[in-house]
């Protein structure tokens, strides 16, 4: 399949283009340390700034998300989209999306789909990674899962980069925040910048 370039926000999700290319700029920086991991794929926006990122460095993002959607994408929320229910399943299902549009950018090669639960998969992952993006579930206890699965995988000097995070709690949910929070407050992380609700940090030990 010939690709041309697909603009990311052309592609359902939320972050915006001045975290997008921090979020790559990021990426570019650490992917010789180890592989790139993106906890919460949706359709494939952050996977297109952090896809060609991976694929210039030598390396692989690994995009995982079980595909189901969460909290606020499941029928009478807001940000449900019929087009991503799958009436034989009677779920959510944006994998196909997102496969498309890894095709659609000449991605396929660079960016390897994990299709299930974050803590599942966590559990069987050895791999120093170069950078872990964490944009899943937005409860409790799936930020803290994320982080406390994946932010140990880091490689010295890796990147741990984690999106919707508001200081004000009037602005957006708070369970992004407190992991980041969790982060500076555990000695292994050095905060590098936040680009609006981005934030970027390194690991230090």
């Amino acid at each position: 399949m010939t690709s041309k370039p697909l603009d990311p926000q052309s592609v359902k999700g939320f972050l915006t283009p001045q975290e997008g290319a921090a979020l790559a700029q990021a990426a570019k920086r650490c992917a010789e340390l180890g592989p790139i991991l993106e906890i919460g794929a949706y359709c494939g926006r952050s996977a297109l700034y952090l896809g060609p990122a991976a694929q210039n460095g030598g390396t692989l993002l690994f995009s995982l998300d079980h595909h189901r959607g969460s909290e606020e994408n499941q029928p009478g929320w807001e940000w449900h989209d019929p087009a991503l229910w799958d009436d034989e399943v009677q779920a959510m299902d944006s994998l196909p999306t997102f496969r498309r549009n890894m095709a659609r950018a000449g991605l396929e090669d660079a960016v390897v789909v994990l299709a299930g639960r974050s803590a599942a998969i966590a559990r069987y992952w050895n791999t120093p990674l170069g950078m872990v993006f964490i944009d899943g579930g937005h409860t409790m206890k799936a930020a803290y899962d994320d982080y406390r699965n994946w932010a140990t995988k880091l490689a010295a000097g890796g990147v741990l980069a984690i999106h919707d995070v508001f200081p004000n709690p009037q602005d957006g949910g708070r369970p992004p925040f407190e992991i980041y929070q969790k982060a500076l407050a555990s000695g292994l992380f050095e905060q590098i910048n936040q680009i609006q609700t981005l934030a970027l940090l390194r690991r230090v030990a």
